[in-house]
């Protein structure tokens, strides 16, 4: 029997010190992962390279796992030689520690394809091949543009056969995804994530075109869903394994023409079987308006949704062609969810044309009083490869950082209108400090409390994100459960620090780090257990509680302080009146 072995990585990156950005167990599961994992292990099913092939898939994650290649190179050498390195799901930031790690595979004689959100932005949007991709090629690492069902098994023949092309172009061909193998991790890798959860699409495609967004050029914006079928394989799967958490990464699931149908088998497989599914799903701010959406999403176990609310001015909206988000909808429908007693994650962008200092404090201060919103996480404005604004960028000839890595949503890329680059970091981080203070924390909480959310969830991802920012030096939504930092990995061209300097610091650090998380979880603790002694409460109540008036569009911020803000009020009047 020959051996092809199939090893697939999702790469992380660098911090700013240069180090492999790692953890014991980290946060968010890659789907591009899963889905790349669920294909490769249909196609060693369907023995697509011969009856006397044994294809064995090594899936890698290295946000929780270290990328050894001296081993993966004597691995495959071990076992005949033949095997593919796969990329998998590289974004911008990601792109250089790719490149890396596939240098290193290329010197060891290894086959290896790189794809993902900047391979695919790239060629969707430019006329021709960035330098970076043209390394690449130049290393004989072949690319790889579009989605994988239905065309994994040509790249794995090619493979197998020594003749990879230098690219695979399939963005003009998007395939159906009903009926294809399902993303699907193992066991053991799920086990590496915080809170031992995996992940599935249950729709590719987006209607709507924000000018910052590269999903809509690399998924496309027609529409393709799976079916209820392929999602109750994907909870059967899993739950034989243990694992009932699960994040549906649909860029706005709400839109899934499918939604109704998905929830309800979900629902029937929890009344019928006792099949325990927990839910993370992403929606638009229209979606309360749906009938029936959110009570279906309780029943089927919707634990906590994300909202890519962006901003709360009309007129950054308006700049990043986000028209469907409308802020007179916003008090209704994080209401409806916070009746419904689910978790609500908020996305918010700091950096568009008219922020400034002054302003983005504002509206950070309206959104805390006026918005029962349970986390949020900030970002800095970012022209991501792929997007309409990276296009727009690159065809004017404007200043874009030439480092990829920093393409996090963390770091300045890009010059502002309005603010100098230190200008224009020193408010990000200031946002993060303005509406994760104490006070506010403790807002969050009695909100929690009145509202019969889990009052432990809303405390630990409040002080995660507070503290993550300033200690860490990473946006939390890369972070993880303690930090694996590991002294010869780091990005080519930075020295490798003496053990007797590195083991030293590093230990400072974690020991910083760890005490001044539990210093902080223990102060707001006893905060937690005064509000779940108290009787009175679950009878909180403040602005953002209080439920929609009909004064609201003349009293509230959120509709009075910006002349755009009033335009979109006069505009949704009008509708109204329209209506009858």
């Amino acid at each position: 029997m020959t051996i092809f072995h199939l090893v697939l990585i999702r790469p992380s990156h660098y911090d700013s010190e240069g180090y492999v950005i790692q953890w014991l167990r980290s946060g968010i599961p890659s789907n591009t992962l899963a889905t790349l994992n669920g294909l490769a292990e249909d196609c060693a099913a369907r023995k697509i390279l011969g009856e006397d092939v044994e294809i064995r898939v090594t899936p890698i994650d290295e946000a929780n796992t270290k990328v050894d290649v001296d081993r993966l190179s004597r691995m495959v050498e071990r076992d005949g030689g033949h095997g593919l390195v796969g990329l998998a799901g590289v974004q911008t930031n990601q792109y250089p520690r790719a490149l890396d790690i596939g240098r290193r595979c290329r010197e060891k004689g290894l086959q290896v394809c790189v794809g993902g959100f900047h391979v695919g932005g790239i060629l969707a949007m430019l006329p021709e091949p960035t330098p970076e991709l043209k390394e690449a090629t130049d290393l004989g690492i072949s690319l790889y543009a579009g989605e994988s069902e239905t065309r994994f098994d040509e790249v794995l023949i090619d493979a197998y056969n020594r003749d990879l092309k230098p690219v695979y172009d399939y963005l003009n061909d998007l395939p159906n995804v009903e009926g294809e193998p399902p993303p699907f991790m193992p066991v053991d890798r799920v086990y590496k994530t915080l809170s031992e959860v995996t992940s599935f699409d249950a729709g590719r495609g987006c209607p709507f075109v924000c000018s910052f967004c590269s999903i809509i050029n690399v998924h496309g914006r027609k529409s393709r869903f799976r079916s209820p079928d392929d999602i109750e394989r994907v909870i059967r799967d899993n739950q034989a394994q243990g694992i009932s958490r699960f994040f549906i990464s649909d860029d706005n699931f709400a839109r899934n023409k499918n939604w109704e149908l998905i929830l309800d088998r979900i629902i029937e497989l929890r009344a019928r079987e006792g099949v325990e599914v927990r839910l993370t799903i992403q929606v638009d701010v229209q979606c309360h308006r749906i009938p029936r959406f959110i009570d279906k999403c309780v029943k089927a176990g919707v634990k906590r949704v994300f909202i890519g609310l962006e901003s709360i001015n009309p007129d950054n909206l308006a700049a990043a062609n986000k028209k469907q988000n409308r802020i007179t909808e916003y008090r209704a429908m994080f209401l409806a969810w916070r009746k419904a007693k689910v978790f609500t994650d908020v996305g918010y962008i700091i950096g568009f044309p008219g922020d400034t200092p002054q302003s983005v404090v504002r509206d950070i201060g309206i959104l805390q009083r006026e918005l029962p919103i349970d986390r949020i996480e900030f970002t800095a404005m970012t022209p991501l490869p792929g997007s309409a604004d990276h296009k727009a960028m690159f065809e004017l000839g404007e200043y874009m950082d030439p480092d990829l890595n920093k393409y996090d949503l963390w770091h300045v890329t890009t010059h502002h209108p309005l603010m100098s680059d230190e200008e224009f970091k020193r408010t990000y981080q200031l946002a993060w400090k303005t509406y994760y203070s104490d006070e506010h924390i403790i807002t969050n909480l009695k909100r929690a409390r009145a509202s019969g959310i889990s009052i432990g969830k809303v405390l630990g991802s409040n002080v995660h994100y507070a503290l993550v920012p300033e200690l860490e030096g990473v946006h939390p939504l890369e972070a993880g459960l303690f930090r694996v930092r590991r002294r010869k990995d780091r990005r080519p061209g930075m020295p490798v620090e003496s053990a007797f300097v590195f083991y030293p610091k590093y230990t400072w650090r974690f020991l910083r780090i760890h005490w001044e998380a539990a210093r902080t979880l223990l102060k707001f603790h006893r905060i937690r257990k005064a509000l779940d002694a108290d009787p009175e409460a679950v009878n909180y109540m403040d602005r953002a509680l209080t439920p929609v008036g009909d004064k609201d569009l003349d009293e509230l911020e959120m509709f009075t302080q910006t002349e755009a803000a009033r335009v979109a009020v006069r505009l949704h009047q009008e509708k109204q009146r329209a209506r009858g």
